[in-house]
């Protein structure tokens, strides 16, 4: 099986699909990123679906990049017989996904073989297959995949599968376009494959142009902004963790979840770091998906919410798939969508309040309503424990985390009614509470002995959620409390260089924090919050050093995962992570003083 940091993303802002080196399409869901796959040897073998376009006989290709600003992957083999190269993308839809795959032949004259299995609902259901038009057609239930190719190629069933065998010489090409549509409705548009090639490519660079970041890392934030973008559901605006579900934090264990949906957790980064490099109208976008999904209740607002803010997110587990080498259970759906998570209020409170004052303030009057709203159930329950900001799974406790970000949520409110003073609100008590939760803070979660902020009240368990102490204004940086965190973390979740979301292995008779068998990788996004903390404490060369060991786990597109395993040298977790991607945006505005952060 393909290792995770094998595959490249290509998408259409609304779903997106992971091609390996070997010229395989192993995931893909259509329509939209949570809906069911239809290439899922991902998490199981080619009998779960795949689509494999390459040289008869050739392995992993020679060489792949993505052309230059672009989300259009081209993958090169080089063979005793010639040489020929695959462009894979999908154009954004008007209607209807397309999945592009152009074959071009360079040299020589190359055999090429197309393997197509299409298994629908996460590789459970073979579909029928007719030919009509010059098409395949493959029906089941609700789906059906169109196939054509220009020119026209034999095609033949086999083994349950759709073939076709053809020589590429120098100079000619040979377009397969696939087509998702409802099963009720007739046959989608067709698209010109070489056009929609040249409109992406257009379409692409002109969105990278815009990046304002000059520094000396702009490779690297370029393509983890296009990664961002290419997670964003283009049609409300809301930007998913990942588009893939079930890859494993530790090959063969059970920490395998569903991260198709968006966490609140990575607003105030994310706006933070689009605001920075010129991507307002994505801001925006995110920004009004976030008011729409909160909207209601302030005791039901939860971490995480569906692309269109849908909050019923069911976990189930897909028992026919053996899961990514043989980790199980896969899962759909999050369980963690009905935790309470307390620091949410706090990183809600926070977006809006960047948004503010990177002028997306006006026009949404209701925005503010939603803050004190939040603010006065926050004010009647921060005291309370709760799962906190890794989703534990074991019992609830006072993480230091969620205490301090209620102290967020107090505090910016306090500062927009301080910059605002024509605002309702309870200005008085909510500086109360502000104060409030910092001393009890700087009280019940600070280990005095290790001069180190815990993850718990009455704990001596550590927690890389810490480091942001600084980064949200709680402390200074340079107050000798965030200097001692800053050094304990890094003494004691340093993993061979990278850094652990918290304690798990350091104390094996007692029942680890989360709840959960076994152990993780090292958690990149943490990683990047190190190095963060290490050039605000006046460690600049050391944060330099470890954003590029950070840079260099990147796989060969520059992609990252979740998690990263130092020791067996491979990414963990599902994949691309847009949580990991924007660490690294936010460390390379901070090492070159363009960051926004309060």
């Amino acid at each position: 099986m393909a290792l995770i940091e094998d595959y490249a993303l290509i998408g259409d802002l609304q779903t997106g699909a992971l091609v390996g080196r070997d010229g395989s399409v192993d995931w893909l869901c259509l329509p939209r990123f949570d809906s069911p796959a239809c290439f899922t040897a991902l998490l199981g073998d080619e009998d779960n679906g795949h689509w494999r376009l390459a040289p008869a006989g050739a392995g992993a290709c020679t060489r792949r990049a993505y052309l230059e600003d672009s989300l259009v992957l081209e993958s090169v083999w080089e063979t005793d017989d010639g040489t020929v190269k695959v462009t894979d993308f999908m154009p954004q839809r008007d209607r209807a996904p397309d999945l592009v795959r152009i074959v071009e032949g360079v040299s020589g004259g190359v055999e090429m073989r197309s393997v197509l299995r299409l298994r629908f609902d996460y590789g459970a259901i073979v579909p029928w297959i007719r030919r009509s038009d010059g098409h395949r057609v493959a029906v089941a239930g609700p789906d059906s995949v169109w196939l054509r190719s220009e020119p026209p190629v034999r095609t033949y069933g086999e083994d349950f599968s759709t073939r076709s065998e053809f020589t590429v010489e120098a100079g000619e090409t040979v377009a397969f376009v696939l087509t998702w549509h409802p099963s009720h409705e007739a046959r989608p548009r067709l698209v010109d494959p070489h056009e929609s090639l040249r409109h992406s490519l257009e379409d692409w660079r002109e969105w990278a142009a815009r990046c304002r970041y000059r520094g000396p890392h702009r490779e690297a934030v370029v393509r983890s902004l296009i990664t961002l973008k290419a997670l964003t559901y283009a049609p409300t605006g809301g930007i998913v963790a990942a588009p893939t579900t079930s890859l494993p934090e530790e090959i063969g264990g059970v920490r395998n979840w569903d991260y198709r949906y968006c966490w609140l957790r990575d607003s105030t980064l994310t706006l933070n770091s689009l605001f920075a490099l010129g991507y307002e109208d994505e801001a925006a976008a995110w920004r009004d998906w976030l008011l729409r999904a909160v909207a209601g209740d302030p005791g039901d607002l939860q971490t995480m919410y569906g692309l269109a803010g849908e909050r019923r997110l069911p976990e189930r587990e897909l028992s026919w798939l053996p899961g990514y080498e043989r980790s199980t259970p896969v899962r759909t759906g999050n369980e963690a969508v009905g935790q309470l998570q307390l620091d949410v209020y706090g990183e809600v409170i926070d977006s809006l309040y960047a948004a503010r004052g990177g002028g997306l303030g006006g026009g949404r009057p209701h925005a503010w309503n939603i803050q004190r709203c939040f603010l006065d159930f926050l004010k009647d329950h921060w005291r309370e424990p709760d799962e906190g900001l890794w989703e534990i799974r074991g019992p609830r406790r006072h993480f230091v985390h969620s205490k301090v970000m209620a102290w967020v949520a107090a505090d910016r409110a306090v500062r927009t009614l301080e910059h605002d003073p024509r605002l309702p609100g309870d200005l008085e008590g909510w500086r109360a509470m502000r104060d409030e939760v910092h001393r009890e803070v700087c009280e019940k979660g600070y280990d005095k002995e290790r001069n180190t902020f815990t993850q718990y009240y009455g704990s001596r368990d550590l927690d890389a959620a810490t480091l942001l102490i600084p980064r949200v204004g709680f402390l200074p940086p340079g107050d000798p409390r965030v200097v001692g965190t800053v050094d304990a973390v890094r003494r004691e979740l340093r993993r061979d260089g990278f850094i652990r979301r918290y304690s798990l292995d350091d104390a094996p008779d007692e029942a680890p924090v989360d709840g959960l068998p076994g152990g993780e990788g090292a958690f990149l996004a943490c990683s990047f919050w190190l190095a963060d903390a290490l050039c605000m404490t006046g460690r600049e060369k050391e944060a330099r050093e470890l954003f590029e060991r950070l840079l260099a786990v990147r796989n060969d597109v520059g992609l990252l995962a979740e998690e990263f395993d130092p020791r067996a040298g491979r990414q963990l977790g599902n994949f691309p992570q847009a949580f990991s991607h924007i660490g690294l945006v936010g460390t390379a505005l901070l090492l070159t003083g363009e960051d926004t952060a309060h």
